[in-house]
C-alpha cells in the first residue's frame, strides 16, 4: 500500500510554488507554504488568491471550495515550519548551490522519513540528493506551468532512490488527477530535453534575420498546431529562465551545441529584457507581467500595406501536377476567384483531377461550408489541360509535381520559354532548395517558393520562399496571393526545411533518439509533449502519420545542408525505413496499427 501523505510543504512561492500549493489544497491536503521572508511570502499568498479568485470567476471553483483551499495552507518564513510534513517539494530559482542549501537544511529540520523532492526542471537531482544524508529519500517531482491546469508531472528517480518513494509519489499525482511519467535523471528530463532545443533553435533563426520573430511563431501555431510560437513561449518561460535551463543542460547533456544558447540570449538577459515578466522580450508587452502584446519599432505594417507596395496583378493561375497537393491548390485558387488553368501529363490524369476536386468541394457543401452556387461558380473558373502551351497567358504558375529536382529543373526551362515576361513562376517544393528550379530559367529574380502545407484547403499556413535572386516584386506578389486566398504567407530565405520543417523534424528526431536510448517509453514522450507542452500530437503519433521515410528524407536534407552533428538522422529512424515501418500507410511505424 501507498503511503498516506496528510502534510506536505511547498519551498519557494514565485509562480511554479504557488501553483503547487494550489494543486495540493485543491486535492484536499493540507500544505504549509514556506518562504525566505514576509515579503516574499506575501507575494506568494497574492498569487495563490488571485489564481483561484480567476478561478471562481471563471466558474471553475465553487466559493465555498475556494475559501476551504485557502483554510488548508499555513504560510510561515523559513524553513522550520516543515518539520513535521510527509513529504516537501522545493520550487526555488534553479541555482544547484541554492537548492543543495535548502536540502541540506531540510534534512536537518524534517523527519527521518519525510520524502523531499524538488521541482527542478534541468538540474541534477542526483547532485542535489547528496547534500542530504538520506539521497535514497529525495525524487524529482517536476510540474509544469501552471501546476493547477497543466497534466503532467515527470516524476525522476536517481539511482539510489528507494523503489517505495516512487511508488508512493506515483500514487499521489494519481490522487492529484496527474498523469506521470517516471524517468531517470538526465538533462532536461523529457519534456525540457525535446522542447528546448527546438526553442534555441527558433532564436537562432530570428538571430540570423532568417525570418520575422512574427512569422517564426505564426508559422509553427499554423503550420504545426502548437498552442504557441516559440518565441512567445520563451517570452512566457522568462528568457533569464530559459537561459539557465539551456546552460545547464548543454553542460550536462554531453555538450551538444543545439544546447548552447544562442548568443542574442545572453545579450537580452544581460539588458533586461527578459520576455513577460519584465515587460519586454522578444515582443513588447503592455506592462511587466501582462500577456497583452503591444506594438513596437519591429511591429510589421499590416499585410495589405506591405503587398500593396510592388505587387503584381494576378487574375489567371496555372497550376501544373495531378498529386494530392495540386488539387488542394487548384480548389483553393478557384474558390477564391482565381481562373484557373490545370495542366497534367495526360487527359487521362487531369479526369481524375477534375474529379477529385469535384468531390472535395461537393463535401464542402455537404457539411454546410460552401453553397452550391459557390462550388458550381468555382468548379467554372478551371479549365482542364495535358499541355504546357496553355500556360501561355496565365500571371502566376504554382508547380506541384514530384519531389524531384531534375523533374522540376526541367518544367522549369519550359515554363520559361512557354510563359510571358513578369509572370511569377513558383515551386511548392517541402525540401529542395529553390534557387536551383530558379537556375534552370532565364529569370530567376521571378521564381518564388509557396510552399503549401497538406491538406492545402485546410491548413492555413504558405510558406513563402526567396532565393538570393527573387526580386521583392515576386515576393510581394506571393505575399498578396496568400492573403487573397485567406492564408497567412510566412517569409523566409531559402534554406533547407525552411521554417516549420528546420524546427520540427530535429525535435522528431530527438524524441526518436530519446527512445533508442531506452530512457523512457514512446507512450511516455508522447504524454509528456501532449501534456506537458499542449501540442496536439505526440512525437511518435506524428511521425506514424507523416511516414517515416518522410521523415527520413526531410532530417538527411536538413544534415547534409546544416551539417550539425545533432541533425543526424537517430539510427533507428533509419532501421525501421529499411525493414519497411513506414508508418499508418505500412499499418507498422513507432506503433501497430494493423487492428486499427
Amino acid at each position: 500500500m501507498a503511503r498516506e501523505f496528510s502534510t506536505v510543504g511547498v519551498v519557494g512561492l514565485g509562480t511554479m510554488g504557488a501553483g503547487i500549493v494550489e494543486v495540493f489544497a485543491r486535492n484536499g491536503i493540507d500544505v504549509v507554504a514556506v518562504e525566505i521572508s514576509a515579503p516574499a511570502l506575501e507575494r506568494g499568498r497574492a498569487t495563490l488568491k488571485s489564481s483561484t479568485d480567476r478561478a471562481v470567476a471563471k466558474g471553475k471553483l465553487a466559493e465555498a471550495d475556494r475559501d476551504a483551499l485557502h483554510e488548508r495552507v499555513h504560510f510561515a518564513v523559513g524553513l522550520d515550519a516543515l518539520h513535521s510534513v510527509d513529504l516537501v517539494i522545493e520550487a526555488v530559482p534553479e541555482h544547484l548551490d541554492l537548492k543543495q542549501r535548502i536540502f541540506a537544511e531540510l534534512d536537518r529540520v524534517c523527519r527521518p522519513e519525510t520524502i523531499l523532492a524538488t521541482n527542478t526542471s534541468s538540474l541534477s537531482v542526483t547532485e542535489i540528493s547528496v547534500a542530504t544524508s538520506r539521497p535514497n529519500q529525495v525524487i524529482g517531482i517536476h510540474f509544469f506551468n501552471p501546476a493547477p491546469v497543466m497534466k503532467l508531472v515527470e516524476v525522476v528517480r536517481t539511482v539510489v532512490t528507494a523503489p517505495e518513494v516512487v511508488a508512493d509519489v506515483e500514487a499521489l499525482c494519481a490522487r492529484l488527477g496527474k498523469v506521470d511519467v517516471t524517468i531517470n535523471d538526465r538533462a532536461g528530463f523529457i519534456a525540457n530535453a525535446l522542447l528546448f532545443g527546438y526553442l534555441n533553435h527558433a532564436v537562432g533563426m530570428f538571430e540570423s534575420h532568417y525570418a520575422t520573430r512574427e512569422d517564426i511563431d505564426a508559422a509553427m501555431k499554423l503550420g504545426c498546431g502548437l498552442p504557441m510560437g516559440p518565441l512567445a513561449l520563451m517570452d512566457l518561460i522568462g528568457l533569464d529562465t530559459a537561459y539557465e535551463i539551456l546552460d545547464t543542460m548543454y553542460r550536462r547533456g554531453g555538450r551538444d551545441r543545439r544546447h548552447a544558447p544562442v548568443p542574442l540570449l545572453k545579450q537580452m538577459v544581460t539588458a533586461g529584457l527578459l520576455g513577460r515578466k519584465s515587460g519586454r522580450g522578444f515582443y513588447t508587452y503592455e506592462r511587466p507581467g501582462s500577456p497583452v502584446v503591444v506594438p513596437d519599432e519591429a511591429t510589421p505594417l499590416a499585410t495589405d500595406a506591405a503587398v500593396a507596395d510592388g505587387a503584381r496583378a494576378i487574375t489567371k493561375v496555372g497550376i501544373v501536377g495531378s498529386g494530392t497537393m495540386a488539387t488542394g491548390i487548384i480548389e483553393v485558387f478557384a474558390k477564391a476567384g482565381y481562373e484557373v488553368v490545370s495542366v497534367t501529363r495526360g487527359m487521362e490524369k487531369s479526369a481524375k483531377v477534375c474529379e477529385a476536386v469535384k468531390t472535395s468541394l461537393n463535401k464542402g457543401v455537404v457539411r454546410g461550408k460552401l453553397a452550391e452556387a459557390d462550388r458550381d461558380a468555382a468548379l467554372g473558373r478551371i479549365s482542364w489541360s495535358a499541355t504546357l502551351d496553355h500556360l501561355a497567358d496565365v500571371d502566376l504558375v504554382v508547380e506541384a509535381v514530384v519531389e524531384e529536382l531534375s523533374v522540376k529543373k526541367a518544367l522549369f526551362a519550359s515554363l520559361d520559354e512557354i510563359c510571358k515576361p513578369g509572370v511569377v513562376l513558383a515551386t511548392t517544393t517541402s525540401s529542395l532548395p529553390v534557387i536551383d528550379v530558379a537556375m534552370a530559367t532565364q529569370r530567376p529574380a521571378d521564381v518564388v517558393g509557396l510552399h503549401f502545407f497538406n491538406p492545402a484547403p485546410v491548413m492555413p499556413l504558405v510558406e513563402v520562399v526567396r532565393t538570393i535572386r527573387t526580386s521583392p516584386e515576386a515576393t510581394a506578389t506571393a505575399r498578396a496571393v496568400c492573403a487573397a486566398l485567406g492564408k497567412t504567407g510566412v517569409v523566409c530565405g531559402d534554406r533547407s526545411g525552411f521554417i516549420v520543417n528546420a524546427l520540427l523534424f530535429p525535435y522528431l528526431n530527438d524524441a526518436v533518439k530519446m527512445l533508442e536510448a531506452s530512457y523512457s517509453t514512446a507512450d511516455d514522450i508522447d504524454h509528456a509533449m501532449k501534456l506537458g507542452c499542449g501540442y496536439p500530437m505526440g512525437p511518435f503519433e506524428l511521425l506514424d502519420v507523416v511516414g517515416l521515410d518522410v521523415s527520413l528524407a526531410i532530417q538527411r536534407e536538413l544534415y547534409l545542408e546544416l551539417r550539425e552533428p545533432g541533425f543526424a538522422p537517430a539510427p533507428l529512424l533509419e532501421h525501421l525505413v529499411t525493414a519497411g515501418y513506414l508508418g499508418r500507410k505500412t499499418r507498422r511505424g513507432f506503433r501497430d496499427h494493423s487492428h486499427r
